[in-house]
């Protein structure tokens, strides 16, 4: 059983002892110290929080327990329902609230669930935010509201529309030139949120298309994270079909991958490359992704005369980097494509709709599209920690042995060589360090890492 508190909110295991699970009583104090962290630092005086949950068998008893805590608390709660991490978001801005809690465990196994803490922008809080969240619960310093001051409760369904009417209204989507070209796509939804609101957007956009695992009970037809291994079910229905574009969304839907019309994968790295060469061709500027992403995304940024940024893993970092170089796009490799003209946060949506924008545009297949990219592959590798591992000397020693080369070190140590990366970083979840190295082959980017492995092997 596990309960993993971090900056982002909490997330862990269903059932178990109180402590060592997400289990009631821990959602109840970890949801005690958001809302006394937001009633101390309101922005607004709007007095409610949204809230949205994805298809989890654990989705409806968290929505309870949280609902009836903020409430407790003394907040209006605008209860979305099911609903995608990127609806949510939105919802807290076009609701009027002064912040949001998604129940969602993205894409960890059905047995997990989460709460995602979002600020009165709807973006999440970031590292000093957070863990002032974590200290107030810590303290368990709250304080609950009289009976004539409870909060009430509100159902509203209506955010998937507006989600969608949202990502219609983009500037760069060209509804009009996809419709004419009929795509067929087929859909992989994992049985969640995906199934719901993926629908209303293709029928905007007059696609045709086959929804696999769309019923969303929460009960995943396969390991939720889109990955190559995990998607044999779709990619034998495209090599069966005659589809245009085979789309895979993770169960909150902000993750977002491709399928090429031969049932060959896109390679989720590439969501955002392609999706930015796009977005570049019409809104040259900077871009941002974060450092374990493909360098592909800096080439196609200064092909178009803009300039790349690299951020700390992690949402947050992401947008906080974006914001401050103004970029027009950015994400993450895993298939996160953040559009700050909507909102800053991954969305899938936005990304299946700039992404047919384009391939209706260019009048090719996917797999031609996908040629037309600079081509780089990652691999990813790992080094188990022992209890005494000085983690830090070790990484404080890699950037000595490689000071000639152009090195990061933000965020763990990355090292760019003119004509590949390697990027060594401390898990936060396990006792290991994640090594990704990347270059124009698989078997090079793999003796890369395995190179630096076997220098920080060497040293422990």
């Amino acid at each position: 059983m596990t309960l993993i508190k971090s900056i982002s909110g909490i997330r862990g295991t269903i059932g178990g002892a109180a402590g060592d699970t997400l289990n009631p009583l821990d959602i109840v104090k970890f949801t005690s110290a958001y809302a006394t962290f937001i009633r101390r630092g309101q922005k607004t005086s709007f007095n409610r929080i949204v809230v949205g949950r994805d298809a989890r068998i654990s989705g409806e008893m968290v929505r309870s327990v949280v609902c009836g805590t903020l409430m407790g608390m003394g907040f209006d709660v605008v209860d979305i329902g099911l609903a995608t991490t990127p609806t949510t978001e939105l919802a807290v801005v076009m609701a009027q609230a002064d912040g949001g809690i998604i129940i969602t465990a993205s894409h960890n196994p059905r047995q997990w669930n989460a709460l995602k803490l979002l600020n009165n922008l709807g973006e999440f809080l970031n590292k000093e935010e957070g863990n002032e969240v974590l200290a107030i619960a810590e303290a368990e310093d709250f304080e609950y509201a009289e009976v004539d001051q409870l909060g009430k409760y509100i159902k509203d369904d209506s955010f998937d529309k507006k989600h969608v009417d949202a990502v219609m209204a983009l500037s760069l989507v060209d509804a009009e030139a996809v419709a004419k070209k009929k795509f067929k796509v087929c859909v992989d939804a994992i049985n969640s949120v995906g199934g719901i609101i993926l629908p209303k957007l293709l029928d905007s956009l007059g696609v045709d298309y086959t929804i696999l695992n769309g019923d969303p009970t929460g009960d995943f037809a396969h390991n939720p994270e889109p990955l190559e291994r995990n998607l044999t079910g779709i990619m034998s229905e495209m090599r069966a079909g005659q589809y245009d574009l085979g789309i895979v969304v993770d169960p909150d839907v902000d993750r977002l991958a491709f399928i090429c019309e031969d049932g060959k994968m896109f390679g989720e790295e590439y969501t955002l490359v392609s999706v930015a060469d796009y977005v570049l061709q019409h809104t040259p500027g900077n871009t941002v992704s974060n450092l374990s992403s493909t360098r592909a995304l800096r080439d196609v940024t200064e092909k178009h005369g803009g300039k790349y940024a690299a951020a700390a893993v992690g949402e947050v970092n992401v947008t906080t980097k974006m914001k401050e170089v103004g970029a027009v796009i950015g994400g993450e490799g895993n298939g996160g494509v953040i559009y700050p003209e909507s909102h800053y946060g991954r969305d899938a949506l936005v990304g299946i709709a700039l992404f047919l924008s384009s391939l209706a545009n260019k009048g090719c297949k996917v797999s031609q599209l996908r040629a037309e990219m600079p081509e780089y592959s990652i691999a990813k590798n790992r080094i188990d920690l022992t209890p005494t591992t000085d983690v830090d000397a070790i990484l404080e020693k890699v950037k000595e042995l490689y000071a000639e080369q152009q090195v990061n070190d933000i965020d763990g140590v990355k090292i760019d060589f003119p004509d590949k990366w390697v990027h060594l970083r401390k898990s936060n979840t396990e006792p290991i360090i994640r090594v990704y190295s990347e270059a124009h082959t698989i078997e090079e980017a793999d003796a890369l890492g395995k190179d630096i492995m076997k220098v920080v092997l060497d040293m422990q």
